[in-house]
């Protein structure tokens, strides 16, 4: 039976009446009944004075040997306990000083009348009441050395909160008897006075005669989870077992309380299974144990066994217990099921649950049920409203968030904002649009002195995220005692807003003023520098790192490899992964990733499969970054067994992994493969779509990349940024100019997406591509940003296809004024003059080159045959086949000749005689790959080859003939986009 039926099972099953605490059996015990009704601390308040009135005749009734006045008995004690369930409890203290006047008081109806009194005060928490009762008991010769009402006022001032009072009371005693060490024991646990409480007990077993009964170890037990002392915890255990008290249900959970709250959870689970006698608060605990130390699984499943117990119903402790796991683990429909069984058994309009409710609902997504239970909420309480508010911040709601605030603010007294309700506001604080709104807060949390260091900090944080970094110093310096999370606030602060140096600044400030810095200030530094690529400041830091004796630090030592691996250097990041001793999953990730990230794609596999063998379980992360080191190799053989590897390990369901495998089917020049992974996803989300457009898009297949944008939206993915630089590199490599222009006004004023950079890059390079070079300038001249090296290229490279070399001249110039130093740009320019014959532009380019000392790129081409990858340059005369290569390109040339091959010898763009144009076209890479791959394949092989350049025109069209003549399919992948050459014709249709 899964989770849902027995949830609903029970809710069907279950009888609607309030939850009661369950025991399995009764102890009947006289000592234990005497003390219940004095002072048992874990027993809720009684409703009804007139019922407690019967109850404490009974407990008292063992102590007097007479009952003098029974017939002014009952009403008398009726009216006390009247005036104390009005909470009248002044005019009870004066029933009692009057009667106190007639001799006939001094009898057991006075001393339970001021129980009862005693009790109200310390259930209402009237200490002031409370203190002149308790002067006229010392007053009293007869009253103010009773057992009773001394045990009563202990108890008193522990329930207003005064344990000090209670230790006077205590200490004032001529003699004492275990009921009142009890009381007291019983009264510091209350008050989580739980140093006292070992303390005071070390003193009832050295100093007195009496034994700790079971009454006295669930509070001890409980003061040794409070200070997290398992050790202690274990040595009071060892006592109970030895005094035959460890069958005690009360004893029993205390013990299961305390394991929990240690993380001793199999000493607790032991605990909970050798127990005779189990009751609701021993399930509880349980739960507990499991649900506070992250087996968020075991407690779920814990909870359906108790459901399963006879008589044993869910109270408000298990509920809110058990819906915070649910919102940890995102189980909102066993949330749900909670949420169905607590309106059954009459808890949903208790308020604890009803705040459990919402940020259940809340963290699991679901802001409208949370809010709806909210409103629900017939007794709101602080909680209710800050649980709401956090609610909205987290959710990025700012209007809500600050909406709710405000309208908390006009529900009384009781409901004003405190400093929990400001610290889940400031999250919503996080740029200039509410810098306002936050002055405002920081003003109401100054006006009613919120100044708890936490809050300040949070306030730093804020206003460095508002970008208004003096208002963080000032409220910085305005700290008396500075913690190290202040100073982590504006290091921060300064650090992601763009000023390392001054983030640097203020660490040795903080180190000057005594506060050590942890891994948490020095991550941060670190990111800021990895994020502007700052690596002289990153190297500073790492000398402090190192001169601290910082560098074992597990947080630091990955920050420090997160930050040579954004600043390129992949070299130094390994030597600090091999040094580290502990290394884990996020260090490894790092690692493969970083590679991945800056072209090392050899690199990141090998350390993949390293990873694998030291037994390290693979995950999302190093995924695809294996997959993107497979797409820049081209390697299809890797990527399919990567494919197999994560098929095994069903991680294909994760959306980044899912698009990874689509992205490197595709750059591999498998575009079915793509699409039939693309087919089997079950959860399409918008990164999903965009991986096949882009896919379609990189092969030329421009209307069906349309068709999927389309579909897309019809389905109701909505488009993002991404899928439009997509569908326009599609446009643009197919020469759909005119959707291109559609989609991007469609972009700009129907899904209002501001264009960036890329954006423009892809609209301009459409342009140039289809000729349109005035269109593409005045693009490039208009738009909001500077055009970078990217978009210049693509246009020079335009400029060269069409001859155009006045445009070409001024573009070049822009090109070398951003990028002087790049071989690529010079080779385009000289490309350019070469085309129309310009030899002497060829020979100053080339002699610019000479000068700077650029060299450029030799073409290069490779193809994987066997699992081994085959590489070759042009005019490749040192491959162990190049004889054989040769002869079999001869015969080649031959058949697709008969065919209309002719050489093109403008794609030689050197100044030589026409034989040796023809003689070069024969040695370029392409050819070479190509020769080989028929030379070693079988017939029918699809070929596919990768090249470091664009493909020249000579190259394509030899290659659609060879597909025609030898009936092979050929894939091109040049650095530009991919070429499927099938019987004599190209997936370009010759655009490129």
């Amino acid at each position: 039976m899964n989770w849902l039926q027995q949830l609903t099972n029970t809710i069907i099953i279950a009888p609607s009446l309030p939850p009661r605490n369950h025991h399995h059996h009764h102890h009947h015990h006289h000592y234990r009944q005497q003390q219940s009704s004095l002072y048992r601390t874990n027993l809720k308040p009684h409703k009804s004075f007139n019922s407690l009135y019967s109850k404490s005749s009974l407990s008292l009734s063992n102590q007097t040997d007479s009952l003098p006045d029974q017939t002014n008995r009952p009403s008398f004690l009726q009216e006390i306990a009247a005036l104390c369930e009005t909470d009248n409890l002044t005019a009870a203290l004066t029933l009692i000083q009057s009667h106190s006047q007639n001799a006939a008081f001094i009898s057991l109806q006075a001393k339970e009348a001021i129980g009862l009194l005693l009790q109200a005060c310390g259930n209402q928490k009237d200490i002031e009441t409370g203190r002149r009762l308790h002067k006229f008991v010392s007053d009293s010769t007869h009253y103010r050395n009773d057992y009773v009402l001394n045990t009563r006022l202990i108890k008193m001032y522990a329930m207003c909160g005064s344990p000090l009072d209670s230790r006077f009371v205590f200490d004032n005693m001529e003699t004492k008897n275990l009921i009142q060490w009890n009381a007291l024991v019983s009264g510091y646990t209350r008050n989580g006075l739980y140093g006292d409480v070992v303390k005071v007990f070390m003193d009832l077993v050295s100093d007195t005669d009496f034994q700790p009964d079971n009454f006295t170890f669930p509070s001890v037990i409980k003061a040794c989870g409070g200070i997290l002392d398992v050790r202690l915890g274990e040595v009071i255990h060892g006592m109970v077992i030895k005094m035959g008290l460890v069958l005690d249900v009360f004893v029993g959970n205390a013990l299961v309380g305390m394991y929990g709250k240690c993380g001793a959870v199999d000493e607790a689970m032991k605990v909970f299974d050798f127990m005779p006698e189990t009751n609701l608060v021993s399930w509880n605990s349980m739960i507990c144990a499991f649900s506070e130390n992250g087996f968020s699984r075991d407690s779920l499943d814990l909870l359906m066994e108790m459901l399963g117990e006879e008589g044993l119903l869910p109270d408000v402790v298990t509920v809110v217990t058990i819906l915070p796991v649910c919102a940890g683990e995102g189980e909102v429909d066993i949330g749900m099921g909670i949420h169905g069984l607590a309106v059954k058994l009459g808890l949903s309009e208790e308020v604890m649950v009803n705040n459990a409710m919402v940020y259940m609902y809340s963290k699991c997504g679901y802001l409208n049920e949370a809010q709806m239970s909210f409103v629900k909420n017939n007794n709101k309480n602080v909680v209710s409203w800050n649980t709401m508010i956090s609610a909205f911040s987290l959710e990025g709601d700012v209007n809500e968030a600050f909406n709710l605030l405000q309208e908390m603010q006009i529900q009384g007294e009781e409901m004003k904002a405190n400093e929990v309700t400001i610290l889940n506001v400031l999250p919503a604080c996080l740029d200039k649009l509410q810098l306002r709104s936050l002055k405002e807060l920081h003003g109401y949390s100054f006006r009613h002195c919120f100044q708890h260091v936490e809050l300040s900090n949070a306030f730093i944080l804020a206003y460095t995220k508002c970008g208004a970094l003096n208002s963080a110093e000032k409220v910085f310096h305005g700290i008396g005692d500075k913690s190290v999370s202040s100073w982590n606030a504006l290091i921060g602060g300064h650090a992601q807003n763009g000023d390392p140096r001054k983030a640097l600044h203020l660490l040795f400030q903080m180190t000057y003023s005594g506060q050590q810095p942890d891994w948490f200030t020095i991550s941060s530094l670190l990111l800021a520098c990895a994020h502007l690529k700052s690596l002289q400041y990153g190297k500073e830091i790492h000398g402090y790192v190192l001169r601290n004796g910082l560098e074992t630090d597990f947080f630091v030592g990955t920050s420090l490899l997160s930050h040579y691996i954004h600043c390129g250097k992949a070299s130094s990041a390994r030597v600090l992964f091999d040094r580290m001793k502990d290394k884990n999953l996020v260090s490894w990730n790092a690692m493969i990733s970083g590679y991945s990230q800056n072209g090392l794609p050899y690199e990141s596999l090998a350390l993949f499969r390293k990873s694998l063998s030291e037994g390290i379980q693979s995950h999302e992360i190093a995924i695809v970054s294996v997959f993107g080191a497979c797409s820049q190799l081209s390697a299809l053989r890797l990527g399919k067994e990567a494919h197999g590897y994560v098929l095994k390990a069903l991680q294909t369901e994760d959306a980044f992994v899912g698009c990874s495998i689509i992205d490197m089917y595709a750059k591999s020049g498998c575009i079915k493969e793509s699409r039939k992974v693309f087919d089997g996803l079950k959860d399409k989300n918008v990164a999903s779509w965009n991986a096949i457009i882009v896919a379609h898009g990189i092969h030329g297949h421009g209307k069906e990349a349309i068709e999927l944008y389309e579909r897309m939206k019809k389905v109701g993915q909505m488009p993002d940024r991404f899928t439009y630089i997509g569908i326009l590199m599609a446009c643009g490599h197919a020469g759909l100019v005119e959707e291109g222009l559609k989609y991007f006004n469609e972009m700009q004023n129907f899904n209002l997406i501001e264009p960036k950079l890329e954006h423009y890059a892809c609209l301009i390079d459409m342009l140039a591509r289809a000729g349109r070079l005035d269109d593409a300038l005045r693009v490039v001249n208009e738009m909001p940003e500077e055009a970078d090296n990217r978009i210049w290229s693509s246009l020079l490279s335009s400029c060269r296809t069409f001859g155009a070399l006045e445009i070409g001249e001024k573009v070049a110039k822009k090109l070398l004024e951003l990028e002087p130093d790049k071989a690529e740009n010079y080779v385009l320019l000289s490309n350019l003059y070469a085309g129309l014959g310009k030899w002497d532009g060829v020979r100053r380019v080339r002699q610019m080159m000479k000068e700077i000392g650029l060299q450029k790129d030799a073409g290069c081409s490779w193809i994987e045959v066997g699992g081994r990858v085959y590489s070759f340059v042009v005019g490749d005369s040192l491959q162990p086949k190049s004889a054989e290569i040769r002869v079999i390109w001869r015969r080649l040339e031959e058949r697709i000749s008969e065919i209309g091959y002719k050489p093109n010898t403008s794609s030689v763009l050197h100044e030589v005689g026409e034989e040796e144009k023809i003689d070069i076209l024969r040695g370029h890479s392409e050819k070479l790959a190509i020769s080989f791959g028929l030379l070693k394949t079988t017939k029918g092989t699809t070929l596919r080859i990768y090249k470091n350049l664009r493909i020249c025109a000579d190259c394509h069209n030899a290659a659609k003939l060879i597909s025609k003549a030898v009936e092979r399919e050929i894939v091109v992948r040049d650095n530009k986009r991919f070429h499927q050459f099938r019987d004599g014709l190209c997936s370009c249709c010759d655009y490129w």
